[in-house]
């Protein structure tokens, strides 16, 4: 008998919370706690009263995996929902990336129609180095850094996966 190994798959968890002191430590912890990893995690409160925040968390695993971790991050107290935005029909993803690259001649030329290209803003230049602003899915930046890092790469500060359900309702 032939088993088949279940492959990880990438998902974007949406959590509603009450922003109260601690849940982040106690969301994180729980992924330690059971050996899971976050790729990517983001936090930003989302009401005018600052009672609620929105937790996105980008992990992998196999299905069975994915679908325990929603159980246990369900069943915390401060936490509202849980959406499997990956699973939960069409949405939009985005990230946010600040690249700085230095060159001088034809590698800042370069830079620059790269830029262009991939709709990167300049947001601080000097003479010898760049600051872009980039802004879309994880790949399109993973990709736009991996160009760069052939010019003139020095750093690049990510903000993590962001995300919505497509359409009126909200998650």
């Amino acid at each position: 008998m032939h088993i088949q190994e279940e492959t990880n798959q990438r998902h974007v968890l949406s959590l509603t919370v009450a922003n109260e002191a601690g849940i982040l430590a106690r969301i994180a912890g729980m992924f330690t706690a059971r050996g899971y990893n976050i790729d990517s995690l983001t936090v930003a409160d989302i009401t005018p009263d600052h009672a609620i925040s929105r937790i996105t968390i980008v992990t992998n695993g196999p299905p069975k995996v994915i679908d325990q971790i929603i159980a246990q991050l369900d069943r915390l107290v401060p936490v509202h929902k849980v959406t499997d935005l990956s699973e939960n029909g069409p949405y939009v993803e985005r990230e946010l990336a600040l690249v700085k690259v230095a060159g001088t001649g034809e590698d800042r030329i370069e830079a620059l129609r790269l830029a262009d290209v991939f709709r990167a803003k300049v947001v601080d230049t000097t003479i010898e180095s760049f600051i872009f602003e980039i802004t879309g899915p994880s790949d399109k930046i993973d990709t736009f850094v991996g160009l760069m890092g052939q010019i003139g790469l020095v750093e690049v500060g990510r903000t993590g996966v962001v995300g919505l359900v497509r359409g009126k309702d909200p998650v």
